[in-house]
């Protein structure tokens, strides 16, 4: 016994699929420039808790950060990196890496050095890890944020495909 089945719409379907495929990586790209601006603004954030003390040399144990060197990691912020684009993933960074230089006291510093010193310590600098608290307590929120932002902007697209 023969059954016949026909099926109407797949044309209009995969034509839904090919246009959700063709904007991914712009859509992807949207989103990690929201997460990446969060992420920025946490870390940005974070430095401001970073505890100091008045300069002095740790002749035993280490010391605190210098109000100075606060001011400076401040002041240069968290920025983003350009976008790495692949084949299929969208990348980037967030940090100091190109924060440039600040004079501390009378000697001009890479500020990623100062940030890095305050961050991971050294043999005369506690370390406070500011950089790792602020990009955990934020993960959650950013990784939503992109979440709801690849969620809407495929809805979007499919409104505009199917008409509805």
């Amino acid at each position: 016994m023969a059954y016949r089945m026909t099926v109407d719409g797949l044309t209009e379907f995969s034509g839904l699929l090919d246009k959700l495929g063709n904007s991914a990586q712009s859509v992807a790209s949207q989103a990690l420039y929201e997460g990446a601006g969060m992420m920025a603004e946490a870390i940005n954030k974070g430095a401001e808790a970073i505890k100091t003390e008045p300069f002095h040399y740790a002749r035993e144990g280490t010391r605190l950060p210098s109000p100075e060197e606060k001011a400076i990691v401040e002041a240069a912020s968290a920025g983003i990196a350009k976008f790495d684009k692949g084949a299929d993933s969208v990348d980037t960074s967030i940090g100091f890496r190109n924060a440039g230089y600040a004079m501390l006291g009378n000697k001009e510093k890479p500020i990623p050095q100062i940030v890095n010193a305050i961050n991971s310590g050294t043999s005369f600098m506690q370390k406070q890890p500011f950089v790792r608290s602020a990009s955990t307590k934020a993960k959650t929120k950013v990784l939503t944020a992109m979440k709801e932002k690849i969620e809407s902007s495929f809805d979007a697209i499919t409104k505009e495909t199917t008409g509805g």
